[in-house]
C-alpha cells in the first residue's frame, strides 16, 4: 500500500511538474506568430503551464541554445554544421532536431504591381543590384527598392544560399527587423520587392516562382509544397538540447506535432507537416 501511493505521488507531482513548468522558446522571426499562438493554445489546455516565446532570428535563437538561455530554439533554416560542431563540442551531443512544420517562402510585392511571376535568376539580379527597373523583369518603368532581413535570420541565410547562390545582398537593401516589417515597407512602396514566410502575405502580392527563365513558375500553395513544385519550399524547425527533451519541455514539443497543434498551423497560415513525418 505504501509503495503504491508513494508510486501515485510521484506521477501527481511529474504531472504536476507539466502543468507548472515554464518553458522558453526563441529564435526565428518567421516563427514567432505561430511560436506564440503554439503557445496559447498549449497554456489554454495545461494550466499553469507558461511558455514565453520571443523571436530575434534563427541565428539569435541557435545562440541562445548554446549557452543554454533557451529551451527550445525556433529555427528557419537547418544549423549550420560549425552550429552543430560547436554544440557537439560542448555539451558532448548534437542537439535534437524536430521538423515542425512546412513553409513557402514567399517573394513579396507591392498589391498594385502588374508582375505576376518571378525566375530564380531575376530574383538574383534584383537582389544584387544588377537590375534596379522593374521594366527589366517585365513590369513597369519604375525603381526597384529592396526590402530585406538582417543576417542573423534564417530566412535571409535560406533566401542567400538558395536563390542568390550566396552572392551578397545589394547596399541598397532596406534591413527589416522582421518580416513583419518587410511586409509593412513593401505595402507602402509601390516598388517595394521582399521575402518572407507563406503566412506574412496579407496586404501584399505573392509572386509566382520559376527556377529557370521561361521555366514553370509556381505558386506558393500548399499542394505545390508539399509536393516539393514550389521552388523555395522549406520546413521550420525546433532545436532542443537532449538534456532537456523531457518533462514539460518533450510534451509540448508532442503536442506542437499533434493534430492539435498542426490545425494552429493551418489557422497561422503555415502548411502542416505530413503524419508520416511527425
Amino acid at each position: 500500500m505504501k509503495l503504491r501511493l508513494a508510486v501515485l505521488l510521484a506521477s501527481l507531482l511529474m504531472a504536476g511538474a507539466v502543468r507548472a513548468a515554464n518553458i522558453t522558446v526563441k529564435g526565428s522571426d518567421t516563427m514567432v506568430i505561430l511560436g506564440q499562438k503554439w503557445a496559447e493554445a498549449y497554456m489554454k489546455s495545461h494550466p499553469g503551464a507558461t511558455v514565453q516565446v520571443t523571436g530575434g532570428g534563427s541565428g539569435t535563437g541557435i545562440a541562445a541554445l548554446l549557452n543554454g538561455t533557451t529551451d527550445i530554439c525556433d529555427a528557419s533554416r537547418p544549423m549550420k554544421p560549425a552550429e552543430t560542431a560547436d554544440f557537439v563540442k560542448k555539451f558532448k551531443t548534437r542537439p535534437h532536431e524536430y521538423k515542425m512544420c512546412l513553409d513557402a517562402l514567399s517573394v513579396y510585392v507591392n498589391k498594385d504591381n502588374p508582375l505576376e511571376k518571378i525566375s530564380f535568376p531575376q530574383l538574383e539580379a534584383i537582389f544584387t543590384g544588377k537590375l534596379t527597373n522593374w521594366k527589366d523583369v517585365g513590369g513597369p518603368d519604375a525603381s526597384i527598392s529592396l526590402y530585406g532581413r538582417e543576417n542573423s535570420s534564417g530566412t535571409y541565410e535560406f533566401f542567400k544560399e538558395h536563390v542568390l547562390n550566396k552572392k551578397d545582398f545589394a547596399a541598397a537593401t532596406k534591413t527589416m527587423p522582421g518580416t513583419a516589417a518587410v511586409i509593412q515597407g513593401v505595402a507602402k512602396d509601390a516598388g517595394g520587392i521582399g521575402y518572407g514566410g507563406v503566412a506574412y502575405g496579407e496586404g501584399v502580392k505573392a509572386l509566382k516562382v520559376s527556377k529557370t527563365d521561361g521555366g514553370a513558375a509556381i505558386e506558393p500553395h500548399e499542394e505545390n509544397v508539399l509536393t516539393g513544385k514550389y521552388p523555395i519550399s522549406r520546413y521550420l524547425f525546433n532545436y532542443v538540447d537532449p538534456a532537456k527533451d523531457s518533462g514539460a519541455t518533450a510534451d509540448y514539443i508532442t503536442w506542437c506535432l499533434s493534430d492539435e497543434g498542426q490545425a494552429v498551423v493551418n489557422d497561422v497560415g503555415y502548411f502542416p507537416l505530413p503524419k508520416n513525418l511527425r
